[in-house]
């Protein structure tokens, strides 16, 4: 008897992090996106677990985008044996070299600075993985264009189509044949509507079973954050000391930069000192620029005039650590804009061990803060935070500005939903928290009588069509 397709979840179900979706059918396994685990330390250490298949028996990988919850665990797939192909787009493809390498090179660096004090339970501390592993997935990548089907493997076949969350990011319609022709589609991680910088999603055009992101499914955005940041920056001016914004290298902070310029030229804020402190989000705004077919038409049209679309008028690029450790002793006014969005690692944790103490410092949050990490504590207005092994008090002040995040918010994840051309037999909503991924499915039962469902972590379902074949 042929085997009926699944789709097992086995990361990004009931959390936001560790995007991994098996897909089986006809002796067959297609993994869509090899995400890390971020957040709480139980999460944490699921990426040491032994992944719960055979990667040397999986057929390929399909990923949706280049953020490390949905891209950084391939070096971990590579040297549990896996050797078969990782497509995704051109975009997704060159934002993997800095991603992956900087990541890298944070957990080695990381488990060094814990050998040299001490403060690791393991001796020695060990990097995830190390920069040699994370070289060994760039010869598997296969780039594949928007809207353009292609082979994954005998019996399947996928076609990406932009998801407008980060440069290069894509929704994924895979096509099964066996026993019977059924089609999954999986959002990726999609982008909120009118993005200042990006093209909008695309829909996709039928599926039969269809996975999508939930991280802001319980909300809608505000309509306009200009007014906000403007706001943050002028009190933080006002006070003179630093602005300290964890953001993203890839996407975030090229938005960021993006509006900061804006306001300046509208003299919303006075023109500071910008520093991107983040030699891997120095190179990503480079790659950006090298994509023009993913640009909004204001942002192509900026570039075609000559002008850089993104810096500011007072713009720093600290590529070396020498260059960073001097922003210590920088007073303010300034705006440092470092790694990573939820500090969890990377430059930023200097920046805020050293300047938290500091009433004249703002804390600016741009994007989500998943629980259990260093930006939710201070969301939250914890009295301190552990860094590197310490306990650094917070006497700053913590802003949070929700319209910038990257993610579609409820209305937009279901006008995507809308675009399909058939109600699909079932929706499952991943890639967020429970509480956020319940009402979203409730929100699709009630919007349009669908069958759906907030995915349940380890949980196999059937990818079977409407009649069941």
């Amino acid at each position: 008897m042929a085997e009926t397709p699944t789709v097992q979840f086995l990361g990004a179900a009931g959390t936001v992090t560790g995007s991994r979706h098996l897909v089986r059918a006809g002796g067959r396994a297609v993994l869509l996106d090899c995400g890390l685990f971020q957040g709480p330390k139980l999460l944490r250490l699921r990426n040491r677990d032994r992944f719960p298949f055979d990667p040397r028996r999986l057929d390929a990988v399909v990923l949706s985008h280049a953020h490390l919850d949905h891209s950084g665990a391939l070096p971990l797939l590579v040297k549990a044996g896996f050797r078969g192909p990782v497509f995704c787009t051109s975009g997704t493809a060159d934002l993997l070299a800095p991603l992956l390498r900087d990541a890298a090179h944070l957990q080695e660096e990381e488990a060094a600075y814990a050998n040299r004090h001490g403060y690791s339970k393991h001796h020695p501390a060990l990097p995830l993985y190390t920069a040699a592993d994370a070289e060994a997935v760039f010869s598997l990548l296969r780039p594949q264009p928007y809207g353009e089907p292609f082979p994954t493997t005998p019996g399947f076949a996928a076609t990406l189509r932009r998801a407008g969350h980060i440069l290069g990011s894509a929704s994924v319609e895979l096509r099964m044949t066996a026993p019977d022709p059924v089609t999954l589609a999986f959002s990726g991680d999609l982008g909120r509507r009118g993005h200042p910088i990006l093209r909008a999603a695309d829909p996709v055009p039928a599926a039969d079973i269809v996975l999508i992101e939930s991280t802001y499914g319980d909300r809608i955005h505000p309509p306009d954050p200009a007014s906000e940041v403007a706001r943050v920056i002028r009190e933080a001016v006002a006070r003179g000391g630093a602005v300290l914004v964890p953001a993203f290298a890839v996407g975030r902070t090229q938005e960021l930069i993006w509006l900061l310029r804006k306001l300046e030229d509208a003299g919303a804020i006075p023109s500071v000192p910008v520093f991107i402190d983040s030699p891997m989000g120095i190179d990503v705004t480079d790659i950006f620029c090298r994509h023009p077919a993913d640009h909004t038409l204001d942002m192509a049209e900026l570039m075609d005039a000559g002008r850089c679309p993104l810096c500011c008028r007072q713009y720093h690029l600290t590529r070396t650590p020498a260059e960073s450790k001097a922003l210590n002793d920088r007073p303010g006014p300034l705006v440092i804009i470092a790694g990573s969005g939820m500090a969890t690692g990377g430059r930023i944790l200097h920046h805020l061990r050293r300047r938290l103490p500091d009433p004249r410092t703002t804390v600016l949050l741009v994007g989500y803060q998943a629980e259990g990490t260093r930006g939710h504590a201070l969301q939250e207005a914890a009295d301190a935070v552990t860094i590197y092994g310490a306990r650094v008090l917070i006497r700053a002040t913590v802003e949070t500005v929700h319209g910038l995040s990257g993610h579609a918010d409820r209305d937009d994840l279901l006008a995507w939903l809308g675009g399909l051309g058939r109600p699909p037999r079932k929706v499952y909503a991943v890639h967020g928290e429970p509480g956020p991924a319940g009402r979203l499915a409730e929100a699709v039962r009630d919007r349009f009588g669908w069958l759906a469902a907030a995915a349940e972590d380890g949980e196999t379902a059937l990818v079977v069509a409407e009649d069941g074949k």
